[in-house]
């Protein structure tokens, strides 16, 4: 219902300093799963996601990229932010996070060569958990931001025939 949606992009944008990390992410990946981009909402959510960026987890961190990817939106800062943290956090990502952070990154054209490597290290490490659409995500991900990493596709293939 568009004014259900209107009314809590309303109520959100005015109490938004005071949502916590996963408050935010839950905001903007409830937004993109109806597909609906309020753009001062996630504009807020950016700058106060950026500020609280040492407060999210894992799952917070690829659930706000994958929302802002999913509704085509791009906020460099806020994605800059997101790839340095997601890189010092990879220990804790599963494998959905994983295939939607990278998805997220190459949604918008992104491909941080860092972050990338990293997930193709924790990808590696973990492709026995990943299911065929993590797998699928993962390839088109590393495929649209032009990002090779041969021992994770050869990974993927034997971790697809299984």
């Amino acid at each position: 219902d568009e004014d259900l949606f209107d009314s809590v992009a309303k109520a959100a944008k005015a109490d938004i300093a005071n949502f916590n990390s996963q408050e935010l992410a839950n905001t903007v990946w409830a937004f993109a799963k109806v597909g609906r981009s309020d753009e001062d909402l996630f504009d807020s959510v950016a700058k106060a996601a950026i500020a609280d960026m040492a407060n999210f987890n894992s799952q917070g961190l690829a659930n706000t990229v994958w929302a802002f990817a999913k509704v085509g939106r791009s906020d460099e800062d806020l994605f800059d932010s997101v790839a340095k943290a997601a890189i010092a956090d990879m220990a804790n990502f599963n494998s959905q996070g994983l295939a939607n952070t990278v998805w997220a990154f190459a949604k918008v054209g992104r491909s941080d060569e860092d972050l990338f490597d990293s997930v193709a290290k924790a990808a590696k490490a973990d492709i026995a958990n990943f299911n065929s659409q993590e797998l699928a995500n993962t390839v088109w991900a590393f495929a649209t931001a032009g990002r090779s990493d041969e021992e994770l596709f050869d990974s993927v293939a034997k971790g697809a025939k299984a």
